[in-house]
């Protein structure tokens, strides 16, 4: 609580501008409903769940000047952290300087007016011993007793004071005098020595054994010597090994040793590149990738794939996906990942199929189709070129696995890393990308296949253009940016318009250069069978792909017109004989349902059909001349005698030819979700579910009118009188989760009033606490009905068990 008001008296203390950068950084604090108060959004960068969303968007020197601060026990001065970090000369103490400002821009540490350094209280909680140092000693000897300070004083050679608090003070001014603490460890046992030595260096000591409730007698050699004079403190229980104060491990590790500081990122081998030369490559990768994504989709919506019993697309579908689209696993896995995310593709049943958005898709031109996709990959929750697990075992694609924030912390540190590389260098080799994806995001998720950390998603950017020569493209920067406009505008730029045109040779193939045109692409495939794919497409005519051309409604003269207008050159004499001979034998038998009838104008070929051994399973029988009838079904018959070469056509009931044109299989558009949630326990932070949620106003505007609003202003009381509540929703949601504080009613009231998506902490009733992303909220006190993301359910949550509340981050 203290830190918030110290949090709250900062931010009023901030100008227009600085406060609108704070609010630009946190913008999940400025969701809707907005903060009405300084106090409010101080209250609301506070919650674990918003400190949880920033952590891992800070590079490493940010986290480790959090960790040293957190190992002080904030409130500590600028001064105490330089000396731990050891910071001295001008430039570390600038670059220190500079660390903190940024911390305190994501108000995660601020000064306050005592010349003392702040933290977030929920920042502590990121580290269960920060810097390998346990509590400060005042924290350990909370429970001990006046009599126990005294002996403890005594052993130390310290005259007891009177009292308690006296003889505690006492005590932690000793300790914290580390010449003193040396000195008095100089003097031990040569056990008690080796011990407390190997414990300040961060070794944990040996675990006490209970039996029946009693702690077991064994302690380590040395250790009663060290907890009589408070350079160890053992828990009132016994539970657990005994531990060492902060001060105390500090005075033993010595004035040499200090917090680990890197302000700046690590070296990596650089090689001269042209703004023209990083355009080619990742021009050439693009329209590679925008081919071959075209195909896979194809492949997809032709035969949709099916879904394993345990999830996912398998090795065996997307073998068949890649030899049917001629790519790669690596490109199919990330066409299928980002397409999904971009809701081209959906679940239908037990396979995957193109959605209704997947057509307007087909028919845009390859730029904007790329720039769909690229737009996905940015923020996918997870690495979709890892192909193999930890224990090498094979790993589907689409497997709706837990959403992984660190693998998109990992494409974020990558775009950030390679935007800092100097202009017209590039990485001379890229996995020394991965070391600088290290320093921008620390806690990202590295997914090392070789070895090498980030290589899959350095591979991943460079497959899309993204990275090339080493260097970050100029999707990259637009990418990076978040600016879908500019990137459109380079998409359009750097991939060549589609191919409209074919050139189709005498050997009955056709050949396209680049991309071919939607119109083009689904043209070749109704007359054709596609062969190949790529920088250049090829398709193959037969008589068979002709005979499906026909069998879907399609007349020779059209067909040859569509091709002529198309090619790049007369049609060839050997496809124009192949479309006139297939389709003189199309039609020469019909097949009438009856169950069924087959006619036709020549009795020699019908007498044929009867006398065809391989077609004596149908039980045709010949009622005349000209008519033959069928004992097997009309789709049956006309499949068999497809199989044996001839070319029949089917029939309605009135006499029509039926036309053959199957309707691809499509799946409802899948509803965006969010891309995770996480648990809170063993005293860490949790990240909690991100999704797109309605995006927060503008920051400059909302800090004029903080600034303008009481800093705290006064709270509606539930049912007692007090101040009117905003709306009915907000009244009975306090009256029944009546230990949320008045800001996080009213998110969560705004959530169930319009219908967007919320986070929760919540407890349930077994004791375990969890970060849940609910949306489709359904009030019914004592109750809230919603569709948990966690659990991918509906769920039943009580109200009072909410522990508190938070809008989803905009993207």
């Amino acid at each position: 609580m203290k830190s918030r008001s110290t949090l709250a008296t900062w931010l009023g203390s901030l100008d227009g501008s600085r406060l609108a950068r704070v609010l630009g950084v946190r913008r999940d604090a400025m969701s809707p409903p907005e903060p009405r108060s300084v106090g409010e959004l101080a209250d609301r960068l506070q919650r674990p769940g918003s400190v949880a969303l920033i952590l891992p968007r800070l590079a490493l020197p940010h986290l480790q000047v959090a960790e040293a601060l957190a190992a002080l026990g904030a409130p500590a001065s600028r001064e105490a952290l330089a000396e731990l970090l050891g910071v001295a000369d001008d430039e570390t103490i600038r670059e220190l300087d500079a660390v903190l400002e940024v911390l305190a821009d994501h108000a995660l540490v601020w000064p306050d007016g005592a010349g003392k350094l702040r933290m977030a209280g929920p920042l502590r909680q990121a580290w269960d011993a920060p810097l390998g140092l346990d509590a400060p000693l005042e924290q350990l000897l909370a429970g001990t007793t006046s009599e126990e300070l005294r002996g403890m004083l005594a052993a130390l050679g310290v005259k007891p004071p009177g009292t308690k608090p006296q003889r505690l003070a006492a005590l932690v001014e000793h300790h914290s005098n580390a010449e003193q603490v040396v000195s008095v460890v100089a003097r031990a046992p040569a056990a008690a020595r080796k011990l407390l030595e190997r414990r300040a260096e961060g070794e944990p000591g040996q675990p006490q054994f209970i039996v029946f409730g009693t702690p077991g007698p064994g302690l380590e050699p040395g250790e009663r010597w060290a907890l009589d004079r408070g350079l160890l403190v053992q828990d009132r229980h016994g539970y657990g090994p005994a531990r060492m104060p902060a001060e105390v491990a500090l005075a033993l590790r010595g004035p040499g040793w200090h917090a680990p500081f890197e302000p700046v990122p690590p070296s990596a081998r650089l090689a001269s590149v042209t703004p023209a030369e990083v355009d080619r490559e990742a021009s050439a990768a693009a329209t590679v990738f925008a081919a071959h994504a075209a195909s896979v989709l194809s492949a997809c919506s032709a035969a949709a794939p099916a879904r394993l019993k345990s999830g996912g697309i398998g090795a065996r579908e997307l073998a068949r996906i890649g030899k049917a689209a001629q790519a790669d696993d690596a490109v199919v896995r990330l066409t299928l990942e980002t397409a999904h995310a971009a809701g081209l593709l959906g679940w239908d049943g037990d396979r995957v199929a193109p959605t209704e958005a997947y057509d307007a898709w087909a028919q845009q031109e390859p730029p904007e189709q790329f720039a769909v996709l690229l737009q996905a990959w940015r923020n996918l929750p997870l690495t979709p070129a890892q192909a193999r697990d930890g224990d090498n075992k094979a790993l589907p694609a689409l497997a709706e696995a837990p959403p992984c924030d660190g693998c998109v912390q990992a494409r974020h540190g990558l775009l950030a890393a390679a935007a800092q590389l100097p202009s017209g260098q590039g990485t001379a080799v890229t996995s020394d990308l991965g070391r600088l994806i290290a320093w921008h995001r620390p806690l990202a998720h590295s997914s090392p296949s070789d070895g090498t950390p980030f290589a899959i998603v350095i591979r991943e950017a460079e497959i899309l253009g993204v990275l090339a020569r080493g260097a970050l493209s100029a999707f990259g920067i637009h990418l990076r940016a978040g600016d879908p406009e500019g990137l459109g505008i380079e998409c359009r730029r750097l991939l060549p318009s589609a191919t409209t045109t074919a050139r189709i040779g005498a050997d009955l193939t056709a050949v396209v250069t680049g991309t071919p045109s939607a119109r083009l692409a689904s043209l070749l495939d109704s007359v054709a069978d596609r062969e190949t794919s790529g920088t250049a497409s090829v398709w193959r005519f037969s008589a068979g792909s002709i005979r499906r051309a026909l069998d879907a409604g399609r007349v020779p003269d059209a067909i040859a017109a569509d091709l002529a207008a198309v090619a790049a050159g007369p049609l060839p004499q050997p496809l124009s004989y192949l479309i006139t001979d297939t389709a003189r034998g199309h039609g020469r038998v019909r097949v009438a349902p009856a169950a069924c009838v087959l006619h036709g104008d020549e009795p020699a070929l019908l007498a044929e059909l009867a006398a065809h051994r391989k077609l004596a399973k149908l039980g045709l029988r010949q009622l005349a001349p000209t008519v033959l009838v069928s004992r097997s079904s009309l789709d049956t018959t006309v499949a068999a005698l497809r199989a044996e070469g001839y070319a029949p056509v089917a029939e309605t009931a009135e006499g029509t030819v039926r036309i053959e044109k199957t309707r691809p299989q499509r799946a409802a558009a899948p509803v965006p979700a969010p891309r995770g949630t996480g648990a809170v326990g063993s005293g860490r932070i949790a990240a909690p579910g991100v999704a797109k949620a309605v995006a927060a106003g503008d920051p400059g505007v909302l800090a004029a009118q903080l600034l303008k609003a009481p800093l705290t202003p006064p709270e509606p009381a539930p049912f007692d009188g007090g101040a009117a509540f905003a709306t009915d929703t907000e009244e009975i949601v306090a009256g029944w989760a009546k230990h949320l504080p008045y800001s996080d009613v009213r998110q969560l009231a705004h959530a169930i009033d319009t219908g967007e998506p919320i986070t929760v902490e919540y407890v349930a009733a077994s004791g375990n606490r969890t970060v849940r992303t609910l949306s489709r909220l359904m009030l019914d006190p004592p109750y809230l009905e919603a569709w948990c993301h966690l659990r991918d359910d509906e769920r039943v949550f009580t109200l009072s068990r909410i522990q508190s509340v938070m809008s989803l981050m905009p993207e």
